[in-house]
């Protein structure tokens, strides 16, 4: 146990964490040759193309150490060392990946890009470290680049970190310098994991993976015991008993091994095919000697956007509900429960972390399970009290109860960190007050970069906040925010209604300040994006009996008038009112059809 040293990778987005991995795993020669290639653990097509991680990614390595001659004697003797890595994600979306991560390891390298400093979830993921008690290794990336500007970059992780100037490493991901250092480091800095290979079994569950020919994997990590290929397991929180087909290590494919014991990473296949079976956060122990209690695994993943997500054809109800519980296994933060809606059927009311999180969730659904889905405007969860203020969770504004009985509304806040340059201040300002934020704070972190403190609403920046804030500091400002509870709103239910008919998917809450404007802007889009019909189609917006908006949809005239070709104007008349009857009867029974196109536009109503 001695040799072990499991540590993750945490940074912000595009700081070269992947790039750095790919380093460590050369010098290791953990791949070699014909597989080594750019962000080799970025398995998954959609982090190719995107050129980000969204799936934590565990490998081991195996390195051969050898001391300084100048280091006195408690240091790490020689010998050949398992270095257990987990590849995180970087962008704010996948943080609970990364909070999952960290409870698997004793260390982080916590890299740091040269040429833009620290960042929002550079922050955001070491204060996750700091409190697992994790031992930080701090390393400056990208030191190559023209645009490094190494000295002043190691003044603000000084600041941040209160280390000494001489334990950063400076390397570079691009050309393999200070990858040595960074593995040395590793040895000498991070702790050997604690435990007891002769205790009862303890392993905690951190991720998990379906395979449609070997049922489902789980990855663990051994806090206490010794695991062996064979032996009846027991998860904790399911009760459920199970034989360890297969256990083993992950390289960079799965590699069997006979037995595990602390302190060690590995993976268990045990013919698991029910999704609900396994639970990231359980521990599994054996059932001849169980463990007194379960591991501490990690808080609840919490929600932050709610969408309706609906199958184009009714009959794909159930393979919808199987494809998201396979997508569940494999990216804990997707929640989901049933839901029907008037206007589109029976459906999944899913819970995601952001936008970027729902727009991966909708990619994966499509090309690992050829899924076509309908997802209806995103909105958040509101608390809403009746008259004798009885709390009711609304997740959905289609489930709000009547505006007679309602005393007030409560919706959720959030603490928003932004680091941004001081040129872009002015224009950062201006977006968040538009938004109704609070300036809670602003301090400068070094020369010319400053943090900004929000307190914003969640449901004014889930639709196009990040987009915008990125455009207008020029890519430069980062952001990264937690849940700041719940405050009384002045908010209103719009509705949306197609001749009369309320559709139910295009409902939103909003604040009565913004209520006019949005209602108007979404009728005129609507306008644009609804095909004519045979008769005129009214779109409203409404606020409760209330119209504050219309646009109305033109019939398309097919006046066949080609008959009347001569004789009195009289019969041209006759014929135009008999059509005029026929179209009148068509739209009491004809209903308007709304395309996937018109819920999308909603989101970008600019």
């Amino acid at each position: 146990m001695q040799n072990i040293r499991n540590f993750c990778i945490i940074a912000h987005i595009d700081h070269g964490k992947s790039t750095l991995a790919d380093r460590l795993l050369e010098y290791t020669k953990t791949v070699e040759g014909k597989v080594s290639e750019n962000q080799v653990l970025d398995d998954m097509d959609l982090e190719k193309e995107r050129g980000i991680t969204i799936k934590s990614h565990a490998i081991q390595m195996q390195y051969k150490y050898t001391p300084h001659s100048e280091l006195v004697s408690g240091f790490p003797s020689e010998g050949v060392y398992t270095l257990n890595l987990i590849d995180t994600p970087g962008h704010v979306d996948f943080s609970y990946e990364v909070s999952r991560s960290i409870a698997a390891c004793e260390g982080a390298l916590l890299v740091v890009d040269a040429s833009q400093g620290v960042q929002a979830q550079t922050i955001s993921n070491l204060y996750m470290a700091l409190e697992h008690d994790l031992e930080i290794i701090p390393v400056m990336n990208k030191c190559d680049m023209d645009s490094a500007m190494p000295d002043m970059v190691e003044d603000e992780i000084v600041e941040l970190l209160g280390c000494k100037r001489e334990e950063i490493i400076r390397a570079s991901g691009k050309t393999g310098q200070g990858v040595e250092e960074i593995l040395q480091a590793i040895v000498e800095r991070i702790p050997a994991p604690k435990g007891d290979p002769e205790a009862p079994l303890q392993c905690l569950i951190f991720d998990s993976v379906f395979n449609s020919f070997r049922g489902i994997i789980a990855y663990f990590k051994i806090v206490n015991g010794t695991i062996r290929t064979g032996d009846l397991v027991k998860f904790f929180n399911t009760g459920k008993e199970y034989d360890a087909d297969e256990i083993g290590v992950l390289k960079l494919d799965m590699q069997p091994c006979k037995q595990l014991s602390a302190g060690n990473v590995g993976y268990i296949i045990s013919g698991i095919k029910t999704s609900t079976e396994v639970k990231v956060g359980d521990t599994i122990t054996q059932v001849n000697r169980p463990c007194e209690k379960a591991i501490e695994g990690f808080e609840e993943v919490k929600p932050m956007v709610f969408a309706g997500v609906y199958p184009i054809e009714a009959e794909d109800y159930e393979n919808l509900r199987a494809s998201l519980e396979k997508l569940q296994l494999n990216d804990a933060s997707l929640t989901f429960t049933p839901e029907s809606s008037v206007a589109l059927g029976f459906g999944f009311r899913c819970g995601f972390l952001g936008l970027l999180h729902m727009e991966i969730v909708q990619e994966r659904l499509d090309r690992e399970f050829d899924m076509d889905v309908i997802t209806t405007v995103p909105n958040v969860s509101y608390n809403v009290y009746d008259k004798h203020l009885n709390k009711i969770e609304v997740h959905n504004p289609a489930g709000m109860p009547d505006i007679a009985v309602i005393d007030h509304i409560e919706e959720p806040f959030i603490r928003a960190s932004i680091i941004t340059a001081t040129t872009y201040i002015g224009n950062i300002m201006t977006l968040c007050l538009g938004k109704r934020g609070e300036l809670v704070k602003q301090e400068y972190i070094s020369g010319n970069r400053v943090e900004i403190l929000f307190d914003l609403p969640l449901g004014e920046i889930v639709i196009d906040f990040y987009d915008k804030l990125k455009s207008i500091s020029k890519g430069y400002a980062s952001f990264d925010y937690h849940p700041n509870g719940f405050r009384q709103s002045d908010l209103v239910k719009l509705d949306i209604l197609l001749n009369g008919e309320q559709v139910d998917a295009l409902s939103t809450l909003t604040h009565r300040s913004n209520a006019v404007d949005f209602g108007r802007r979404m009728c005129e889009k609507l306008k644009e994006l609804l095909p004519r019909q045979q008769f005129d189609i009214a779109i409203q917006a409404a606020i409760g009996q209330k119209i504050i908006a219309r646009e109305t949809v033109k019939q398309v005239r097919k006046d066949v008038t080609a008959k009347c070709y001569g004789g009195d104007v009289s019969r041209k008349r006759k014929l135009l009112e008999k059509q005029k009857r026929g179209k009148k009867r068509m739209k009491q029974i004809g209903n308007v059809e709304v395309p996937q196109k018109a819920f999308l536009a909603v989101l970008k109503l600019d």
